[in-house]
């Protein structure tokens, strides 16, 4: 059964993925949440730092919570190349961070007539005490169907880098 919740908006543009992680859900958590060392692992995200929202400069305390915002450095397609330079550096606001549910969310900062994005990030228990991670992120708005139409099939890569990268690392990290 999926933790995901249901979607605030029906989007033009849907991108998901999912693993089953031999790992601890403890474990994943910490590495999912842990933003600075995401270019260790992941290979379509290379950095999230949690910044002031006008300044976009790194705040002096990277734990993440509801209301603070996020710059990222993404690499379209993924890439585990740490000399080139990002496809994109989106601004987010992380909108949900609720540890006992293993849910961790965030949305774009765009205005929402141009593109409108949520994006879910959540771990569950499964057999074996294994842990399930899934995300998903739901897009609207007129630049969601550019996005459709000319970089699905690389995001799809992304999301599922993450998944994969995050398997890795915890279950090495697991060893």
């Amino acid at each position: 059964m999926s933790n995901l919740p249901e979607p605030k908006f029906a989007g033009v543009l849907t991108l998901s993925s999912s693993c089953v992680i031999d790992a601890p859900i403890e474990k994943v958590w910490g590495i999912l949440c842990n933003f600075q060392s995401y270019s260790e692992w992941n290979e379509f995200v290379h950095a999230q730092v949690i910044v002031d929202g006008k300044t976009k400069k790194p705040l002096p305390d990277q734990t993440p919570r509801e209301g603070t915002y996020l710059l990222m450095d993404v690499f379209i397609p993924p890439s585990a190349d740490l000399s080139r330079s990002p496809s994109s550096r989106p601004l987010e606001i992380i909108t949900a961070v609720d540890p006992t549910n293993h849910r961790i969310a965030w949305q774009n900062c765009m205005p929402a007539w141009l593109v409108s994005a949520e994006r879910w990030q959540v771990l569950s228990v499964v057999e074996d005490g294994k842990t399930l991670y899934e995300t998903r992120e739901v897009m609207g708005g007129i630049a969601a169907y550019i996005i459709k139409w000319f970089m699905y099939t690389n995001l799809m890569k992304g999301f599922q880098a993450v998944a994969d990268g995050l398997k890795k690392r915890a279950e090495q990290l697991q060893r």
